[in-house]
Parts: C-alpha cells; structure tokens; sequence
C-alpha cells in the first residue's frame, strides 16, 4: 500500500510538472525602451496587441523608456530582477549601443526570450551611378577607400556595422572606410540623389519607394537567400559573405525562474503560432525570423561577439 501511495505521489508530481512549465503569465508589462512611434514601440504594441486578442496573456502594458540606444531602459530592467511579468523589446540597435555607449548593464544581465522579427538591409546607389554591382563597387572601392563614401544612419548603427562588414569582406580595412552618418532616412536620401556620396545603407524599406520609381538602383541585400518580391540579388551571392539582419527581440528580467521564462516563452510561441501574427507581420511588411528559447540565447552571445568585434574593427570601440 505504501509503495502504492509513493507511485501515485510520483504520478501526480510528473503530471503537475508541465503545467507550472506551463503557468500562466499575468498582468504583463513590456518596456519600449525608446519613443512613441519608433520601431521597438511599434513591435511592443503589436505584440500587445496580439496576446491580449489571442486571449494568450491579460492585460498587457506598454511603457517607453526611451534615451542612449535603449539602453537605459535595458538598466532598468536589469533592476527589477526576479520580476517575471515584466518584458523589454530590443534588438541589434541595443546590442550596438552598449558597446558604443560603454554601458554598464550588458545583455548578460537578462533573460532571453525570443529573436522576433527583422529586416534585411539593402545597398543602393543613384539611377545614374556607373557601379551596376557590387564588384563594380567595390572595384572603385578598393582603389581608394576614403573617396568611396557610405552614407547610411547613426553611427555605429547596423547601416554602419554592414559597411564594415563588406570592407572586411572585401579586404579593406575597416579603419579606412568613409561612412557619413545622418540622423535619418531623408537626409540619407538627399545625400544620394545629390551624389555627395557614393553608396547609400539602409532597410530595404527606407529606400523601397526610391527603387521601385528608378531614381535608386539596390545592388546588393544582406540576406542569406533571396527575398520574395525584392528583386535584389544578394551581397553573399556576389562573392562577399556577408549577412546581417536588423532584427528585433525581447527578454525579459534577471533572475526570474525556469518556469517563468518557459511561460513567457510559451506566450510568445503560441503568439507567433497565430494568423492575427502572420497578418501583422504581412501588414506591416516585417520579416520573420522567429528564434525562440535557448537557442535565442546562443544567438544573442554570437550576436554580442560579432557585433563587438565589427565596431572594433572600424574603431569606433577599443
């Protein structure tokens, strides 16, 4: 009878274990750590919205937290360790921005979630450009490094960190390159249509309006394959192997427990499983590239390390 009781004990532990695995979250916050109507806004929203339609987590809120690339936001979410309803949307910005920042608080300091959605990046150069390649690019590029000019956004973002990555590629050194930053995508644009600049590096969305109207010619776009319905040929498939994504993300507090992040893992994969995602992410023209659990947690080491060795490589951090 004893050993009876011990088995039925056993049984109810095994049974139990899945479902604290699978406890629900509640009153969930997730932190933008930047402005209204930014991207990390945008994607905490959706996502908010999503889950509390889906009727996967109730209620969900969004703050900003906005200032220094995130990464404010990212100390104060390393602050409210053990805080298992609390999640921050973040991205390959962020992962520049500590570095170039020389922030206190890394990515080492949460818990990661899930890799989310991204955007490949494009280059581009004026309709009347004579560089119709990449290798006609980088042929003028190699002659004289400082003449040939980049312009693309803030410094040390991923627009700058892909133009490293091709002069590494390319054989160039990195320290050498001549890249101009500008606050935003019209600036970008005015720069290349006023041929101040050779090249241009951006999302494919910033410059999507400009090439489809023939006053820009994309030669190149940093995914690994082609995409369905860009007509730009890869930059790996013209013999520089380089891939880089500006992908968004999101972690959650230190110090949480297992079966907190296996919850919220769980509320974003069932989030991602839905059609109400699959539509938000047609809509708002994002690409999927969902990474979820731990292997989001080697992704984001590799990403660090990548990302680190990119800016020291143009020396912009030691």
């Amino acid at each position: 009878m004893k050993n009876k009781k011990i088995v039925l004990t056993l049984a109810a532990l095994l049974l139990a274990a899945p479902a604290t695995l699978a406890q629900n979250v509640n009153n969930l916050r997730i932190m933008a750590p930047a402005s209204p109507g930014g991207g990390w806004d945008q994607t905490s929203r959706a996502i908010q919205t999503v889950l509390q339609e889906q009727g996967i987590v109730k209620p969900v809120q969004v703050f900003n937290v906005p200032g220094a690339g995130g990464t404010i936001g990212l100390a104060q979410l390393s602050n409210a360790k053990g805080d298992g309803s609390l999640m921050m949307t973040m991205g390959l910005v962020m992962v520049g921005a500590i570095q170039t920042n020389g922030s206190k608080v890394d990515l080492s300091r949460v818990t990661p979630l899930a890799r989310l959605t991204g955007e490949y990046e494009v280059v581009v150069v004026p309709a009347a450009s004579p560089y119709k390649n990449m290798a006609d690019l980088v042929a003028a590029w190699k002659t004289d490094p400082g003449k040939t000019a980049f312009a693309g956004g803030s410094a040390g973002g991923t627009d700058h960190m892909l133009v490293g990555l091709l002069a590494k590629a390319a054989g160039i050194d990195p320290k050498k390159i001549n890249y101009v930053p500008f606050s935003g995508g019209g600036e970008t644009l005015a720069a290349l249509l006023g041929n101040q600049v050779a090249a241009g590096v951006a999302g494919y969305g910033e410059f999507e309006a400009q090439i489809k109207a023939g006053k820009l010619r994309a030669i190149g776009i940093s995914s690994a394959k082609p995409q369905a319905g860009i007509d730009v040929p890869t930059i790996k498939s013209q013999g520089l192997n380089v891939e880089l994504a500006n992908w968004r993300g999101i972690v959650a507090a230190p110090g949480i427990s297992a079966s907190e992040k296996a919850a919220l893992v769980s509320a974003l994969d069932k989030m991602h499983a839905s059609k109400q995602w699959k539509d938000t992410l047609k809509t708002r023209n994002w690409t999927d590239l969902y990474l979820s659990g731990s292997k989001f947690d080697v992704y984001l080491k590799l990403e660090a390390a990548r990302t680190k060795e990119v800016l020291q490589s143009i020396g912009l951090v030691k």
